[in-house]
């Protein structure tokens, strides 16, 4: 990890511009989930208890306590947040001051604060992701950027600070936590479609956010869907030990793995910023000579000149293909892979059972952890020995300081989390360290470590369950309301969303999979429409106009339960079809005793009724800040949110575009420096028998040639 300036840069850079489109995205359905007319109302998450300052900081940290001395209530506050996390995450992304350890600080405390007040909306697990990944950010950054003709070009073991490394290995054990935690909860669930490797048949329409490329990806052969299961398996469970892994190849080999997955999961599915930022997290497996070439690298060659060199890439090349071969038949071995050559298909079938893989885990899941430590270990004694070599007191002091800090912290983090990692098995739960356990408890509530487990089952095997909204003014003709991302009408091709999230639009999905009591949060979203708020009727369609009560709000709603399946190739102008299954949520109208019986019984009828007169807990029509939240707020709802984040990141292309073209160039290095980097690099030759190919002087021969003209 010492040699892994250039990664950091671009995990740093990569945090920014996942800040930035998370804190926008979030912006633009403010007023819908969380205004006082919201679904949601945020209001009514933040009421003090009487306690000291300090004290309900620290029990609900969010930075909307502040919001009523501003004179802004709460949902004003988070739309303040949102702005500043936005433009603060840009300015990290396009000026380089900005990116530090102060700026990613905020960022981190903002986006905490959101979460501490977003409910439901706010509970996924990239969420939590995100808050895990800005944490690492905050310690990775530097405390200041140096000025760039004092910053060396490479940053390997000389000019870099010997803490600097560190926190960055919890990046790549956050990724490794990610992504084995995710294959592994696919197997210990029990879910049928897994162990059946048929996963694939059903996930590409029954997602929650299929893209056009779903509709193609459904209909490929199914043995190739069931080779794809395999795939995943291989690279979520069996290539992420490799992480750690001392050759280099080895984690580079990992790294496009995981680049792969993400990259196809991007194209089949709209999950927003989860897939960029686990794009992001596979930085920490590079290093700086995996994101430069060097000039001479045709011509030039590294030859081994001792045998102790020698053996080493022999050891090298050894342990490569001992990997390889055991990957290899660890996958034919236990998922029976057969090739059939007649119908040009490979078969496959799990041949291991339940009580196989649990005792496995069992067995496998303490070493993983103690691979984390002996990794730690040996980051913590590389960056003790680049401590040695400082030279100066003071410097050796400052250092020493700087190393101490940080390494406590990457042991702290680290040990945090082991206690989420290890609910994956229950028994090794059991025997962690206590102290682990009650440091973990501590700071739960920060999410400075979280547990993951993606897919965990395949819902819709018997089709996808879908909730349609209808509308009525008298009761006996009702009109289908048509959501902007979600599957709904038949005729029309799934959107491309990402990297926005439509949460109403999620939460949508979620429901389909229960009865409407579970997710208490419908009915005011039916509240909300027989009242004709706007700010949700936005939610569900930015256009107002396309709205089918946008003139005056439907006397009755109800909602009804359907079946969706992909159309099948050949049906014409239909990407999908449906069957009916029963009534989600009866028909109601204002003032309906049911209605309101449901609102008194999720607690949600003093904020959500339309008799409710409780004023906002800070006044603000008069705020010059609020009212310029309002302004901003009136220019940009015209926009689509997918369009304005689109329109974000284009707009940021052409500013790194810009950038790039008239910014500052590297000047070339002088004679004198090309002599030193040539004295530094004594082992490097040109050709077979190390001479020159051609009189010409060339990148090997010639810095040695012009400097002695230079003298």
């Amino acid at each position: 990890m010492a040699a892994s300036g250039l990664p950091r840069r671009l995990f740093l850079q990569g945090v920014a511009a996942v800040y930035a489109l998370a804190f926008a995205s979030l912006y633009t359905q403010i007023p819908g989930l969380y205004g006082a007319e919201g679904i949601l109302p945020a209001r009514r998450t933040l009421r003090p208890q009487g306690k000291g300052r300090w004290r309900q900081l620290w029990e609900t940290p969010t930075l909307l306590w502040e919001a009523p001395q501003l004179g802004l209530d709460t949902a004003q506050g988070l739309e303040l947040l949102s702005l500043l996390g936005a433009l603060l995450a840009l300015g990290a992304l396009l000026l380089r001051p900005l990116c530090n350890l102060f700026v990613y600080l905020l960022l981190w405390a903002a986006y905490l604060s959101a979460c501490q007040v977003g409910q439901v909306f706010l509970y996924f697990q990239w969420d939590s992701l995100l808050l895990e990944t800005g944490f690492l950010a905050v310690l990775v950054a530097p405390l200041r950027q140096p000025p760039r003709h004092k910053q060396t070009p490479q940053s390997g073991l000389a000019g870099a600070s010997p803490h600097e490394a560190l926190p960055f290995w919890l990046v790549r054990w956050l990724l490794f936590r990610l992504m084995f935690a995710s294959g592994v909860v696919k197997l210990t669930s029990r879910c049928p479609a897994w162990w059946g490797l048929t996963a694939l048949t059903y996930h590409y329409e029954t997602q929650c956010l299929p893209t056009p490329a779903s509709w193609f990806a459904h209909h490929l052969p199914v043995w190739l869907h069931k080779l794809s299961v395999v795939a995943t398996f291989l690279i979520e469970i069996a290539v992420p030990p490799l992480f750690f892994a001392p050759v280099r190849r080895l984690r580079l080999v990992a790294f496009y793995s995981q680049v792969l997955l993400q990259v196809l999961i991007i194209v089949t599915g709209n999950y927003n910023f989860f897939n960029l930022l686990t794009l992001v997290l596979t930085t920490a497996l590079l290093d700086d000579g995996n994101l430069t070439a060097e000039a001479d690298s045709g011509r030039c060659r590294k030859t081994p000149t001792s045998w102790p060199r020698s053996l080493l890439a022999l050891l090298a090349l050894l342990l490569e293909c001992t990997v390889y071969g055991l990957l290899a038949y660890g996958t034919v071995h236990y998922f029976g892979l057969e090739i059939d050559w007649e119908q040009l298909a490979v078969h496959s079938t799990t041949t291991f059972t339940f009580h196989q893989f649990s005792q496995w885990l069992k067995m496998v899941t303490l070493p993983t952890m103690w691979l984390g430590v002996v990794s730690l270990g040996w980051e913590l004694l590389t960056a003790f020995w680049r401590w040695t070599q400082v030279r100066g007191w003071l410097r050796k002091l400052c250092t020493a300081v700087q190393l101490f800090i940080f390494g406590t912290a990457t042991v702290a983090l680290f040990v945090i989390s082991l206690v989420p990692y290890s609910y994956i098995e229950p028994s090794t739960h059991g025997r962690l360290w206590t102290g682990a356990h009650r440091l973990f408890g501590t700071v739960e509530h920060l999410q400075l470590a979280n547990s993951y487990g993606l897919f965990r089952r395949m819902t819709g095997l018997g089709g996808r369950p879908e909730v349609v909204l209808e509308g009525s003014y008298d009761g006996q003709h009702w009109m289908e309301i048509e959501f902007m991302y979600k599957p709904g009408n038949l005729s029309r091709p799934p959107p491309i969303v990402a990297p926005h999230q439509p949460r109403l639009d999620w939460q949508m999905w979620f429901a389909a999979l229960g009865p409407h009591s579970h997710s208490p949060w419908f009915t005011s979203l039916v509240l909300r429409l027989l009242q004709g708020r706007e700010p949700v009727i936005r939610l569900i369609q930015n256009d107002v106009e396309k709205y089918p009560f946008h003139k005056q709000p439907p006397t009755y709603v109800r909602a009804q339960r359907y079946k969706y399946w992909f159309s099948h190739p050949g049906e014409q102008s239909q990407w999908w079809r449906r069957q009916w299954v029963e009534e989600f949520f009866p028909p109601v109208s204002l003032g309906d005793p049911l209605l309101d019986t449901l609102l008194r019984q999720f607690g949600l009828q003093s904020n959500l009724h339309p008799q409710d007169k409780s004023p906002p807990r800070a006044r603000s029509s008069g705020n010059a800040l609020a009212q310029a939240l309002r302004w901003i707020r009136k220019q940009l709802s015209p926009l689509e949110a997918s369009t304005l984040l689109w329109g974000l990141l284009t707009a940021v292309g052409a500013i790194r575009g810009m950038q790039a073209l008239l910014g500052p160039r590297p000047p070339h290095a002088s004679p004198v420096a090309k002599e030193e980097k040539h004295r530094l690099a004594p082992k490097k030759h040109c050709g077979p028998a190390g001479k020159a190919a051609a009189p010409a002087p060339d990148n090997c021969s010639g810095s040695v040639q012009a400097s002695r003209r230079k003298k």
